[in-house]
């Protein structure tokens, strides 16, 4: 079994508000859930309206399958114009 652990930080240069900022990371995340079936959550920057870190996580038995989906993951936020990546980190357990 491996586990594979991504933390990506995020900067939100259009959000004005923590609501603003929940609405793109609410949509942002249930997307990449369905699509790629990973656990998603925001870990870090909870009360800062323009970043953000989600830590994302996936089992497989392959590590090989899971670097595939949380590259897949990492190319979805790289897409999403509202968002910029900032810096990401990956470990394998």
């Amino acid at each position: 079994m491996v586990v594979g652990v991504c933390t990506i930080d995020l900067h939100l240069p259009g959000t004005g508000s923590l609501k603003d900022k929940r609405r793109i990371l609410l949509s942002m995340k249930e997307r990449i859930k369905k699509a790629y079936n990973v656990s998603i959550a925001e870990v870090d920057g909870n009360d800062l309206w323009q970043r953000a870190v989600l830590g994302v996580a996936c089992v497989a038995n392959e590590g090989r399958y899971v670097n595939q989906v949380l590259d897949g993951v990492l190319n979805a936020v790289r897409a999403n114009p509202s968002v910029e990546l900032v810096d990401h980190h990956t470990e394998f357990y």
